[in-house]
């Protein structure tokens, strides 16, 4: 066999590429694989990032792997410490010696005739074809290359520096300076209390306010069964009591929305007191979990707020200027930099172009099935995490998801696995969330089913039994043998459950 086709390429060697390669490693023993990276170093979101004060905002006892048991104390973990436990589950199971950094995938067009992808890659200044069986996505889901930074009036004129997040320069000193960090987002809550300790002051300036939960940076349930049970039982137990309270807490969210929102809002006035005026810039129009809600660890944006050291500010810019920015409502605010933490910009596989038979395809036109595979596009996975709970969670899942089907296809000697959605029609947009970098984004995706197994949940409990147990043959993801042509695997309608 071609030192260059392997049974699977997983692309991307992020938190989900080095967990896929895991589970195909054990799930799968004797299948070949290679893992395509773009960049140079393993990690993803965690080695791209470097603005201070880095951290997730989920905990990492589900963050974390469903193999790999998270030890620390914290919870709430810093980018550096997911960093390195992202590294040591690759350098424990010897995945590196399978990752091919500097491949960025920029094209791949499957062939029905030999049933395999040729996956185009750009590598030290050429381009390289791979080819696989099936293709595992694990790109993440926004580009790498540049944030989201909208148009500023005046921005060419500002005499200081500004920054996205995204794009942190290698020491910056911001030591005595004036520092306004446009957003709301986790970004934003992560960097405004972190730079509080070298900063003269930190101001958040928000069109609109996001609902903030504190929540301890260390987990205190977890710590005390690590002295008492095995890591691996602790860690078990752990997780699937946060997992519930995630489900617990979204459900009533969804459920009695004013009653949450109320709760929400009545936890930030304990933090910040009654003379805070907690209604205009932590008070959200929209209902709790329209938005993912952002975590402050300890409540350490409250606490840079209460010493003075950081300001909340809510309006729109007019301009920026020669020494800050001038908002609608006339104030101005100086400042010496400003960091843009205004979002992402999200993509669809990687930002890949995808070929189906020389047919290219367009992602606003598929639909979504089980949230991990796309109407007629045929052994391509693609792991897309939760809005609504840790991304790991689904992104272990889709992993396992994607070891059953490779074996069953070894099993039956089927050379393809396609999904066909006869008869579904498209119901929804992929994700239905009101954040904006969603928003902007939604045309660059496939849409939502209107039935199973074509919608997508957002609920874990849920994809344990639909990925691990639901058989795979559903009558929706039609299979092909090599003797056999498009035209012999008729579609079959999908029952509505």
């Amino acid at each position: 066999m071609s030192e260059n086709h392997f049974d699977v390429l997983i692309i991307g060697a992020g938190l989900s590429g080095i967990g896929a390669a895991y589970h195909f490693q054990k799930k799968c023993p004797g299948k070949s694989y290679a893992i395509l990276e773009a960049r140079r170093a393993i990690g993803g979101t965690w080695d791209l990032f470097r603005y201070p004060g880095i951290r997730s905002d989920s905990d990492m006892h589900t963050l974390g792997f469903n193999f790999k048991p998270w030890t620390e104390q914290k919870a709430i973990a810093d980018g550096p410490a997911i960093l390195k436990y992202v590294r040591d589950v690759a350098t424990e199971n010897d995945i590196e010696q399978n990752i091919r950094f500097d491949h960025k995938v920029v094209r791949s067009s499957w062939d029905s005739a030999q049933a395999r992808w040729s996956v185009e890659v750009e590598t030290g200044g050429k381009t390289e074809t791979l080819t696989c069986n099936l293709m595992h996505v694990c790109s993440g889901y926004y580009k790498y290359d540049k944030g989201y930074t909208p148009e500023f009036k005046g921005a060419t004129e500002f005499a200081g520096q500004i920054i996205h997040p995204q794009h942190w320069p290698e020491g910056l000193d911001y030591s005595g300076k004036k520092v306004v960090v446009i957003g709301s987002g986790a970004t934003a809550m992560t960097l405004v209390p972190a730079m509080t300790d070298k900063a003269e002051l930190v101001t958040m300036l928000q069109r609109s306010p996001t609902y903030v939960v504190s929540r301890p940076a260390e987990d205190k349930l977890a710590n005390r069964l690590r002295k008492w049970l095995p890591n691996k039982l602790a860690y078990g137990i752990t997780r699937w009591h946060n997992v519930l309270l995630q489900l617990l807490f979204f459900n009533m969210a969804r459920r009695r929305p004013e009653k949450v929102k109320e709760r929400l809002i009545g936890m930030v006035k304990e933090e910040l007191g009654e003379d805070y005026d907690v209604e205009k810039h932590f008070t959200p129009s929209y209902n709790p979990w329209d938005q993912r809600l952002c975590l402050v660890p300890d409540g350490d944006l409250f606490e840079a707020l209460k010493s003075k050291q950081a300001t909340v500010v809510t309006d729109l810019i007019e301009a920026f200027t020669k020494t800050g920015i001038k908002l609608k409502s006339g104030d101005t605010i100086d400042a010496d930099i400003i960091v843009t933490a205004t979002g992402l910009d999200l993509q669809f596989v990687g930002g890949m172009e995808l070929i189906v038979d020389d047919r290219k395809m367009v992602a606003n036109e598929l639909i979504n099935y089980k949230g991990c595979m796309v109407s007629d596009v045929p052994n391509m996975i693609s792991v897309f995490g939760y809005t609504n709970a840790s991304w790991t969670l689904r992104a272990d899942l889709i992993s396992e998801y994607m070891c059953r089907l490779v074996n069953l296809m070894d099993r039956e000697n089927y050379v393809e696995a396609r999904p066909v959605a006869n008869g579904v029609e498209a119901a929804d947009d992929f994700l239905d969330f009101s954040s904006g970098y969603v928003q902007r984004a939604l045309a660059r995706f496939p849409k939502r089913g209107s039935k199973k197994p074509w919608v997508l949940d957002q609920n874990y409990a849920k994809d344990i039994l639909l990925m691990r147990h639901v058989a795979i043959d559903d009558g929706a993801l039609l299979f092909r043998r090599a003797h056999q042509t498009i035209a012999d695997i008729a579609p079959v309608p999908v029952a509505a459950e």
